[in-house]
């Protein structure tokens, strides 16, 4: 390893440095012994290894955090603690796991005592924190108040004192909890079984059974076992009653019971299978994930709060139309079955993590601070949304001044999606082309604030005043193709990407978007038609009428890639690939990006004599020429094979007089199907995300998606139309 001992030097005088010089900063251990496996109780270290694993995946999976997984097979939690405390020059950060109680108490507080790093018992705050975020808002939608409700809890494990202690940070009274074991209820002067934990929960009363001191609670918080608690101990309890009954796999008390004996009642299980499920998934990853970021010291009880209520808060919020998707089928709305997020919600990371870092930062447990919280946000949004860093300059532009655009299929649940999306993030002014009850009753299904004529305007087929206006504009367009009167009448009254390209030809709408329905050449005809003789559609380096094409974009490990024509043209000519690049190279400069061209073929500068080949060179040749006449600025170069575009080195020692400086990243290709097939592959093989198709030649009046598109496709295709309507291209 040349020059290793320069970085170690260097950790050596400043410690701290070890966070730039090595990967301890994103690297966590998860340690267990095995000894309260979930569901299995004490299994021992090496049979708690899957559990571990699996742990270590989901750090990954949903924070991108280095995990090593340690099982230690030592049960005296004295000198397990002094495994864990010789660990810390390895790792940022300790996740204890699946410890039983109550040694893990000793392990935990041991280790947070001697260590300068964050040492989080998972299986204690992870559960006390979701419970947390639940209680706060099944209290907000009974009405009622931490300081003013009386909670009884089953259990006094590591789990249910550490939820009980976390009410008490949020409001709950000392004196209004009621701890109730196998022994009965906990009560001062009690001998048995009791610990530390337990004694701080001791109540001064008479009362011996779980059935005598349910009555009137607000809150029961069961971490116990099957069948504690009966449906007549939840009818004594106080009005609109919380129930989180939360053993796994069998509650306290099942949903069904529970309604039964209380109508009233609100549920949450540890279960997936009913609504409310409490999930460590919902805090573990995103809580580290802020800590370590900040290079937080330990995980105190500022940064735990903070998550509790970033949490909440996201549950309050419109649904993600990712965690929609996930989970269809489901009402994801804010109530009492939709309490917390799901696990799937890719919100999570950036709203948690930066949450719980700008606690970090200002309890003072941080020792890296963030400058830029915001830019920090737009960072983890990126490892979300794969397409972020490509957007980034695309977004910027749109929110600087957002144009109208149109969703031809405006009643979709993708496209509510997207345009709620766009309101919040301020990229665009969706414009809803649908029926205004549908889309009314289907945003509310989804929980989405739209509202009609003011967050979003809607254009009614059935009944809008303009009708008349827009058949005949259909008409005066489209007379010589064959569209009578009583054809134009029909088609505007039933066919909405035709209603949305009349609006942009009419100057209503700035871009249509269509394509979730319905194939790509049908909706193109009747923007061909509509919009093809749009002033504007051959300025400034965009395509002639006549000649449309399309330009799809694949986020790659390696980079974004662009590859025209992949929808419109199956068999371009020569000075239609020329068109299609110099419109593409426009794009590309949108998202700040240099672009350099190749034109590919099976031969490899003059290697075969085909008509593919030599369709491509001429091409070439075109390009040439605009180039001598100005209207090409950016590298390009073929005919070439796609291999060679892509490896600078091979083409180096196949040609090594290429026109080309680095790797291509727009490849024009021979025919649509080259096009489809290698797009396709990609984004199968390579995982390769697509954004787009961009529709070229059509002065950014349009754009088709496909009917595959996810709402987060449908959302940056808004953010491209509004980047690019009315852009002359003199702002990349």
């Amino acid at each position: 390893s040349p020059g290793v001992a320069e970085a170690c030097l260097e950790i050596k005088e400043a410690p701290e440095t070890a966070a730039l010089y090595t990967g301890r900063a994103n690297l966590v251990a998860v340690i267990s012994n095995g000894t309260a496996a979930l569901g299995l109780g004490d299994i021992g270290a090496l049979a708690s290894k899957p559990i571990m694993e699996g742990k270590a995946v989901l750090f990954k999976k949903f924070a991108d955090i280095d995990v090593f997984d340690i099982e230690v097979d030592e049960k005296d939690p004295e000198r397990l603690a002094e495994i864990v405390r010789s660990l810390e020059p390895t790792f940022g950060a300790i996740n204890l796991e699946d410890i039983k109680a109550p040694d893990c108490f000793v392990v935990e507080e041991r280790c947070k005592a001697a260590m300068s790093i964050p040492v989080f018992h998972d299986d204690q705050h992870g559960t006390a924190i979701v419970v947390g975020a639940a209680a706060s808002n099944a209290l907000a939608c009974v009405g009622k108040r931490f300081e003013d409700v009386k909670v009884v809890s089953t259990g006094g494990g590591a789990a249910g004192i550490a939820c009980l202690n976390m009410l008490l940070k949020l409001g709950v009274k000392r004196e209004n909890v009621w701890l109730v074991d196998l022994d009965g209820v906990v009560y001062r002067g009690r001998r048995e079984a009791m610990t530390p934990q337990k004694e701080a929960y001791a109540q001064d009363t008479a009362l011996r059974t779980l059935d005598e001191v349910i009555a009137g609670a607000d809150l029961f918080l069961g971490l116990s076992g099957p069948g504690v608690l009966k449906p007549e101990m939840v009818a004594k309890m106080a009005e609109k009653p919380i129930v989180f009954a939360l053993a796994n796999p069998n509650p306290e008390i099942l949903p069904e019971d529970a309604r039964t004996a209380r109508a009233d009642v609100i549920m949450a299980t540890g279960r997936s299978d009913y609504p409310n499920q409490v999930n460590n998934v919902l805090c573990f990853p995103f809580i580290f994930r802020g800590a370590l970021d900040v290079g937080a010291q330990r995980i105190d009880d500022a940064m735990q709060v903070a998550c509790v209520k970033a949490i909440a808060e996201l549950a309050r919020a419109p649904a993600a139309a990712e965690a929609a998707h996930v989970y269809r089928g489901e009402t994801l709305v804010f109530g009492p079955e939709y309490l917390i997020p799901k696990p799937f919600d890719p919100r999570l990371l950036a709203t948690v993590a930066s949450a719980v870092a700008e606690a970090a930062m200002s309890s003072g447990a941080a020792t890296r601070p963030i400058d830029d919280l915001a830019a920090y946000r737009e960072r983890l949004e990126r490892f979300v949304y794969r397409s972020g860093l490509l957007m980034r300059p695309i977004f910027d532009r749109a929110r600087r001044s957002p144009k109208r655009v149109v969703f031809g299929e405006g009643e979709d649940a993708r496209v509510l999606h997207a345009a709620n999306a766009a309101v919040e993030e301020g990229i665009a002014k969706p414009i809803l082309v649908g029926r205004p009850r549908v889309i009314e009753t289907r945003a509310a299904r989804l929980g989405l604030p739209l509202k009609l004529g003011e967050t979003v305007e809607v254009v009614n087929p059935e009944n809008d005043p303009r009708y008349a206006d827009y058949w005949q504009e259909y008409h005066q367009a489209m007379q010589r193709s064959g569209v009578s009167p009583d054809i134009a009448r029909a088609i505007i009254r039933t066919n909405t990407t035709a209603i949305a390209a009349t609006m942009v030809r009419r100057g209503e709408a700035d871009v249509a978007i269509c394509g979730a329905a319905g194939q790509y050449r049908w909706h193109l005809r009747y923007f061909e038609g509509l919009l093809c003789d749009a002033a504007d559609c051959a300025k400034d380096g965009r395509l002639t009428s006549g000649a449309l094409s399309a330009l799809s974009v694949l986020v790659l490990d390696s980079g974004p890639l662009f590859m025209a024509d992949s929808h419109v043209r199956d068999d371009p000519t020569p000075a239609q690939l020329v068109e299609t690049a110099i419109a593409a190279a426009h794009e590309i400069r949108r998202f700040g990006l240099e672009p350099r061209a190749a034109f590919i073929s099976r031969s490899n500068f003059g290697t075969l004599e085909t008509p593919a080949a030599e369709k491509m060179r001429a091409a070439v040749r075109l390009m040439e020429a605009a180039a001598a006449e100005g209207r090409v600025d950016f590298e390009f170069e073929g005919e070439m094979r796609a291999d060679a575009a892509l490896d600078p080195k091979l083409c180096e020692r196949q040609f090594p007089n290429s026109r080309l400086t680095g790797p291509a990243n727009l490849l024009l290709m021979p025919s649509i199907d080259a096009a489809a097939a290698t797009l396709d592959s990609l984004k199968v093989v390579a995982r390769g995300l697509e954004v787009g198709p961009i529709l070229l030649g059509l002065g950014d009046k349009a754009h088709i998606v496909s009917t595959s598109v996810t709402p987060r496709g449908l959302f940056n295709t808004a953010a491209l139309a509004s980047a690019g309507a009315g852009d002359l291209g003199d702002d990349v």
